[in-house]
């Protein structure tokens, strides 16, 4: 698919902070009001990306330490990341958002017909808020045994089946909802902890070398110095 060989990133605009000017609302231009570093709102722009609707859905990135006024106050009164201003309305959270695109918009689909997979789809789905709470609440304690058994879930799901690498064999919206924070905890529990997530998990090391070669999710990864310093800070307190 040429979706998953584009080359040339595109031109990010610049994040706007406490400073910066209100865009137009609901003046017929779509908008996926994010923020580069954060997780959930990379989970959309992966989807946007993957759909090839670069064109279609413009960035509104935000500074969320330093987030304007107006954005809580008349875009999204939740004031969090991510949200898509569409069709007159503003829509949140980011696998409710991951949906919506994959279902309103064009490009390919990014959720199977097979109804094993569908249902292996919902569980999924439904474990991400367990997975990352896991593996956020071991940061103090013991790593390796109290994060073990969420990325253990993620190496059993990767056996259920054999047509692709991915979680649901083929590339979908769940590889999507997991890669934000798999990618970050790898990161980050390999240079503070030693701690080699794929060490022993074959399909999960496989998945995200898969994972590394899509350039819809490539544009969109944090870099790995600012990640570990960010959560150093704001975990460990350092």
């Amino acid at each position: 698919m040429a979706l998953l060989d584009k080359s040339v990133p595109e031109q990010l605009p610049p994040v706007l902070d406490a400073t910066a000017e209100q865009p137009p609302l609901f003046d017929g231009t779509t908008r996926l009001y994010t923020a580069y570093t954060c997780p959930f709102a990379q989970r959309v722009w992966i989807t946007r990306n993957y759909k090839g609707l670069q064109d279609k859905i413009h960035l509104v990135p935000l500074n969320l330490q330093n987030r304007p006024s107006w954005y809580g106050e008349k875009v999204y009164s939740v004031n969090k990341v991510p949200a898509l201003e569409h069709n007159g309305k503003i829509i949140g959270e980011s696998l409710d958002l991951i949906k919506y695109i994959d279902s309103n918009f064009e490009g390919p689909s990014l959720l199977p017909d097979d109804p094993a997979k569908k249902e292996l789809a919902e569980e999924l789905f439904s474990y991400t808020d367990k997975f990352n709470t896991t593996v956020f609440t071991s940061f103090k304690g013991d790593v390796a045994k109290e994060s073990g058994p969420a990325f253990d879930y993620l190496e059993n799901a990767l056996h259920k089946f054999d047509d692709g690498p991915f979680l649901l064999g083929q590339f979908s919206l769940v590889d999507i909802a997991y890669i934000p924070f798999v990618e970050r905890f790898q990161i980050f529990l390999s240079e503070v902890f030693k701690y080699d997530t794929t060490a022993g998990r074959p399909k999960l090391a496989a998945w995200i070398e898969e994972m590394n070669k899509i350039g819809a999710y490539k544009q969109t990864k944090t870099d790995p110095k600012q990640l570990v310093e960010f959560y150093k800070k704001r975990i460990l307190g350092q």
